[in-house]
């Protein structure tokens, strides 16, 4: 039986971000993950809610940030070649900020904090890839900057790992990595409707 959550213990708002009046921050939509080494488990379906998510978005008018993470030249994370660019569908337009990242928290290094405090929302929203990875640590940063992160599942996806304890499947991770989120860091949602 799922046990209470720590956002609950601190009595935490739980109501998921509104479009209109929120941050919308596209995490690491690299072509890196669709082919390779780094391909994940169903990209094609998340990147398909992740062009939903921006066109929503968009409509809406909030602000869009783009993030990308580099890995140097020659790297499957190259932000100057092909396969380290962000995917055509899910591709900045005019006026959106891209930050480029090189620690899976986005606000490491970056300015993505002056970005968001400029925006002047509360809300942040967040998708992108990897969910147990960058897209969990950019959450945790957003917590840590004081804001209030809600994320779009099935805009997010993984690659199965395994460890010395067990093979875990990209599922698994997929939805263990959101259950940590909802933990405590913000709110999750299943899909863009899901946001108020």
């Amino acid at each position: 039986m799922p046990r209470t959550t720590l956002r609950h213990l601190n009595g935490f708002d739980d109501a998921p971000a509104s479009l209109s009046d929120a941050t919308l921050i596209m995490v690491d939509y690299q072509n890196t993950y669709t082919q390779g080494v780094m391909e994940l488990d169903g990209w094609e379906s998340a990147l398909q809610a992740a062009a939903t998510l921006l066109a929503t978005a968009r409509r809406a008018g909030a602000t869009v940030i783009h993030i990308v993470n580099d890995g140097g030249e020659g790297t499957a994370y190259d932000i100057h070649a092909k396969i380290g660019q962000i995917h055509p569908c899910v591709a900045p337009i005019q006026d959106e900020s891209l930050v480029v990242k090189n620690a899976p928290n986005a606000y490491v290094g970056t300015n993505l904090g002056e970005l968001v405090d400029a925006a002047e929302h509360e809300n942040v929203v967040i998708a992108g890839f990897m969910t147990n990875m960058c897209v969990t640590f950019t959450a945790e940063g957003t917590f840590l900057h004081g804001k209030k992160p809600t994320i779009v599942a099935n805009a997010c996806a993984t690659r199965p790992l395994a460890t010395a304890v067990a093979e875990v499947s990209a599922q698994q991770l997929h939805d263990a990595a959101l259950a940590t989120i909802a933990d405590l860091y913000g709110v999750v949602v299943p899909t863009v409707d899901g946001l108020a």
